[in-house]
């Protein structure tokens, strides 16, 4: 049981650690409806990175990284200044179609580059088992980096998820402090997608969210159960991986989704009674 302890201990720090910080972001995402920025933002960091493997840069490098997040931000500023008052097209349709052009473009690209296709299903899936402290400790500065920004800053960023009109009102630039919260927000994934891939860090951000703003009014509170939404579900999927040899990232998504289906199994359960 020891043995097992201390081979999990590292990547279920780096799980804590982003769950922390996408838990939060998470909530952000739901309450301003723009559920697949996620996915689209991992996406194109997903594409960065690939790029830089056909200019040669190993996976994991300081110059991998740079292309990721160079991506991720011009991503971010499509984002920023696509939010248009009374659109007639949604933003989550904007950002869907980003998300579907990045995936494709990845894929075109990584076709150029010698195994391309397993890189690709590394992008996807991840390999938070294997993760050193060397990339905890990075990705834990980088992740309070962030958490810092946002509590600085956090009546603007609140304002804005929760009452954009108010927001706007009181002369908040809504553009200015949307590209703010969606370049930190880019930084974050791009780090995330590294250490855990797309479909874990996509997970991480809706689903423990989804149990908290069923569960709770109060910001702190909804902080509190994304948390130990995501702290536990870690827990069972990295376990479950261990015990029966699967891949640790999927089987950390499929114990989020296990949790959704037992949460609404049981409001349904109250409610019946």
């Amino acid at each position: 049981m020891i043995d097992v302890l201390e081979f999990l201990a590292a990547p279920f720090a780096a799980c804590l650690i982003l769950v922390a910080i996408l838990g939060y972001l998470g909530l952000h995402v739901l309450r301003r409806e723009i559920i697949f920025v996620d996915l689209a933002l991992a996406q194109i960091a997903a594409f960065g990175a690939v790029v830089g493997l056909i200019f040669g840069h190993e996976p994991h490098s300081a110059a991998s990284f740079g292309y990721a997040l160079a991506a991720t931000a011009i991503g971010a500023a499509i984002f920023s200044f696509t939010r248009v008052k009374d659109g007639r097209v949604p933003q989550e349709a904007l950002i869907g179609i980003t998300y579907v052009v990045a995936t494709a473009a990845t894929i075109i690209v990584a076709d150029l580059a010698p195994e391309g296709a397993e890189h690709i299903k590394e992008l996807l899936a991840g390999g938070i088992v294997w993760v050193t402290w060397q990339t905890v400790a990075r990705n834990l500065v980088a992740c309070v980096v962030v958490g810092v920004f946002h509590y600085i800053f956090r009546r603007r960023f609140l304002a804005i998820s929760e009452d954009p009109d108010g927001a706007r009102a009181r002369g908040i630039g809504l553009r200015r402090w949307d590209f703010l919260f969606y370049l930190s927000f880019g930084l974050v994934i791009t780090v995330a997608v590294e250490t855990a891939g797309v479909l874990m860090v996509f997970a991480y951000l809706v689903a423990p969210a989804i149990v908290a703003l069923a569960t709770s009014d109060h910001w702190g509170r909804r902080l509190f159960v994304a948390w130990s939404v995501g702290a536990a579900a870690s827990a069972v999927g990295l376990l479950a991986s261990y015990r029966w040899d699967y891949p640790s990232g999927p089987a950390i998504v499929c114990a989020l989704g296990a949790t959704l289906v037992l949460f609404d199994l049981g409001r349904r359960l109250r409610r019946s009674r």
